[in-house]
């Protein structure tokens, strides 16, 4: 028998006496950690746990006790990081989330000022410290009620994230200078929030200014679908001042009122789901990601995909600086040095159940979103495809972006389109401004699936390139009417066609053929155009139409005919009429679809 005589003390020597017995039995300890499925050092643990001491020999281990070591290895096992990611997919536990919020409007408006009032006004709470690092979010904590505002991103960074399938935020405060009244970019951060379907505060801004037409702002708003609710419209107006922080508290108060009609809600117990918000590549970080996580819960461990990359959560950080091990739904963070490229602002990070998972995932560029996140880009509107979507049920309005050299211009085309509309097709003009076609319109129509058009305006060579890139139908004209005639030509495909009567012939019977089985058939003179088989035919006796009925059978003396011309005998059968008289005439048509 094998037998220790180095003498040593403490874990060192049991550990030689566990190895004897091992041996003894002809079994290592990594093989027998094989084959119970767990790490080495745990299997020792668990015999000293067991009080297993001496020196062993495989008869002196009772049944008992191998019963225990098995029992005890079983209990032992981690949970694999596959079967907590699917066990926890399958549960659904919703509760409450905090809202995120988007800060948009025209430039000098207020947007920066109106922020730093609200992330000075924040509770400070000893969770989340002092802010000293910059990931495109913050928290408030208003009255125990969180919020979570986005910096304002402006309009196009918002709908390039809607472009890529990210619904980032839940409101959109939209901040309105009330000395300078409606802005152009006004009018577009309106336009793709309406598109976006985000419920729109309005902040009235700098309202310490003197001389200020308060009523007049209001119109202004109100033409654009944003009619206060004093004068019975649906949207919420906030008079603020970043200068003297007033209306601030009342603002957060609407926000906090908007975001329990949202009934907002995640389950933390899910696989955790984020919006990528900001992707940059730090000289001590390496390449850093920051997040604002929709639904589940990501932790450092997790792997997950991101875009058309995927990567391994080293580390999680929050707004504050503070490691956290991991992060709820509406929770920003940082994801430092994680994956092995830059995903794009709007991308969904997924949690998987393991790297392997996640490289076939990429490997495919798929990726498993609820409906609605993250769906695979259908092609988008052209003039030309418009007639085969609506055959196919795929459309039934046509979208359009509007620019042109003066506001006149803009506003007759606008009008003369709007006028195409009818009860089964819908023109819905989204966008319309002067000025040049930009990326804002490129984006906004690649959301919207719209077609551009372009009245005396010039176009930049990397606009044409984004919105082949997009696969933008992008129009330019220098004449109103054909704009007109070419949406004419669009729209006269989309109509469902109506179906119409198309005459055919006229048959006069001269005798009626009663067969054997009862059946009668018309002897006729065709006396104008023909008479086709599977036709319909109206039996008309001297005013009144005695049938309305398809022609079952056409015949030519005793042979079958497809079809038989002017001045020619023929015998005519209906699939369901049989009273026939010598003197009723057939009027024979066809229903054909016409084009409105």
């Amino acid at each position: 028998m094998f037998s220790v005589s180095l003498c040593l003390c403490g874990e060192y020597c049991f550990f030689i006496r566990v190895y004897s017995w091992l041996i003894i039995k002809r079994m290592r300890v990594y093989e027998l950690a094989k084959k119970e499925k767990i790490a080495s050092k745990d299997l020792l643990k668990i015999i000293k746990d067991l009080g297993i001491k001496g020196k062993v020999s495989a008869s002196s281990l009772s049944e008992e006790e191998i019963k225990k070591i098995s029992s005890r290895t079983k209990e032992k096992k981690p949970q694999k990081k596959e079967e907590r990611v699917k066990k926890s997919a399958e549960k659904t536990n919703l509760i409450p989330r905090a809202p995120i919020i988007t800060l948009m409007g025209h430039v000098d408006h207020g947007k920066t000022s109106l922020l730093d009032v609200i992330r000075e006004s924040r509770v400070v709470d000893t969770e989340y410290g002092e802010i000293t690092q910059h990931i495109g979010a913050y928290r408030v904590k208003i009255k125990g009620k969180e919020m979570v505002f986005l910096d304002t991103p402006g309009h196009e960074a918002f709908t390039a994230m809607r472009a890529r399938g990210a619904k980032v935020t839940d409101i959109v405060i939209l901040v309105v200078a009330v000395d300078d009244g409606v802005m152009p970019q006004t009018v577009e951060a309106i336009n793709h929030c309406k598109e976006a379907k985000v419920p729109i505060i309005v902040a009235l801004n700098k309202m310490d200014k003197p001389g200020i037409n308060l009523e007049k702002v209001k119109q202004e708003l109100a033409k654009l679908d944003l009619a206060p609710e004093e004068w019975g419209g649906k949207t919420v107006y906030v008079e603020t001042s970043a200068r003297t922080k007033t209306g601030i508290p009342n603002l957060l108060d609407m926000l906090g009122l908007e975001a329990e009609m949202l009934e907002l809600k995640a389950d933390p117990g899910k696989p955790g789901k984020g919006t990528v918000i900001e992707a940059k590549v730090d000289k001590r970080e390496g390449r850093v990601i920051n997040v604002i996580v929709r639904d589940g819960t990501i932790r450092v461990g997790d792997n997950f995909v991101v875009g058309d990359t995927f990567g391994r959560v080293k580390a999680l950080i929050n707004e504050a600086g503070k490691h956290l091990k991991e992060a709820g739904p509406s929770t920003p963070i940082k994801i430092p040095g994680c994956a092995n490229k830059l995903p794009s602002p709007g991308d969904l990070l997924q949690v998987v159940a393991s790297e392997k998972e996640a490289k076939e995932i990429v490997g495919k560029k798929e990726i498993s979103a609820s409906p609605g996140e993250l769906a695979e880009k259908s092609s988008q509107t052209t003039l030309e495809d418009l007639y085969r979507e609506i055959k196919e049920g795929k459309k039934n309005e046509l979208k359009l972006i509007i620019k042109g050299d003066v506001v006149g211009s803009i506003e007759a085309l606008g009008k003369s389109l709007k006028e195409l509309t009818n009860p089964e097709i819908k023109i819905d003009i989204i966008h319309q401004s002067a000025g040049g076609i930009n990326e804002s319109d490129i984006m906004l129509a690649s959301v919207s699936n719209a077609v551009i058009v372009g009245f005396n305006v010039p176009v930049e060579t990397k606009i044409k390139e984004l919105a082949k890139k997009e696969k933008i139908d992008l129009r330019t004209y220098q004449i109103i009417y054909e704009v007109i005639e070419d949406i004419k030509k669009a729209i006269s495909g989309l109509l469902k066609p109506k179906e119409v009567e198309e005459p055919v012939g006229e048959a006069e019977i001269r005798r009626v053929f009663t067969l054997s089985n009862g059946q009668a058939i018309a002897g006729c003179l065709v006396a104008k155009g023909k008479v086709i088989r599977g036709a319909r035919a109206r039996l008309v006796r001297g005013e009144k139409v005695l049938a309305d009925d398809k022609i079952a059978s056409l015949r030519r003396f005793k042979d079958n005919a497809r079809e038989v011309g002017v001045n020619f005998e023929c015998g005519i059968q209906l699939e369901n009429f049989n009273d026939f008289k010598a003197g009723d005439r057939f009027q024979i048509y066809r229903i054909v679809e016409q084009k409105q």
